[in-house]
C-alpha cells in the first residue's frame, strides 16, 4: 500500500519561508518523477514543481526562483523549499509521485501566507 505523508505547512508572514516534506512508503521514489502541486480555494490544481529521476526540474512560472524542489531517494522523500512567500501562495500543497503506471497523491498540507 502506497502512502505519502506531507508535513511542513502552516502559517507564515509575507516574505517568510517554509520547507515542505513528503515522505513515501510502499513505492520506490528513485524510479519516479516527484512533484508538488497546489490548489487555492476556487481555483484549479496547478503545478508548483517537479523533479525527474534524473534530477531535471520544472517549475511553475509563478515560483519566480523563490521555490526549490529536491529529492532524497535514500529517504524516499521529496522537499519543497519556499522562500519570499506571498499571500497569493496561500493554498493546499499536494505531493505527487508519478510512475510509469500510476499517479499517487498525498493528502495535502495547508500553507497560509498572511500577516
Amino acid at each position: 500500500q502506497v502512502q505519502l505523508v506531507e508535513s511542513g505547512g502552516g502559517l507564515v508572514q509575507p516574505g517568510g519561508s517554509l520547507r515542505l516534506s513528503c515522505a513515501g512508503s510502499g513505492i520506490f521514489f528513485r524510479l519516479a518523477t516527484l512533484g508538488w502541486y497546489r490548489q487555492a480555494p476556487g481555483s484549479q490544481r496547478e503545478l508548483v514543481a517537479t523533479v525527474t529521476r534524473a534530477g531535471s526540474t520544472n517549475y511553475g512560472e509563478f515560483t519566480e526562483g523563490r521555490f526549490t524542489i529536491s529529492r532524497d531517494n535514500a529517504k524516499n522523500t521529496v522537499y519543497l523549499q519556499m522562500n519570499s512567500l506571498k499571500s497569493e501562495d496561500t493554498a493546499v500543497y499536494y505531493c505527487n509521485v508519478r510512475t510509469a503506471f500510476q499517479d499517487y497523491w498525498g493528502q495535502g498540507t495547508q500553507v497560509t501566507v498572511s500577516s
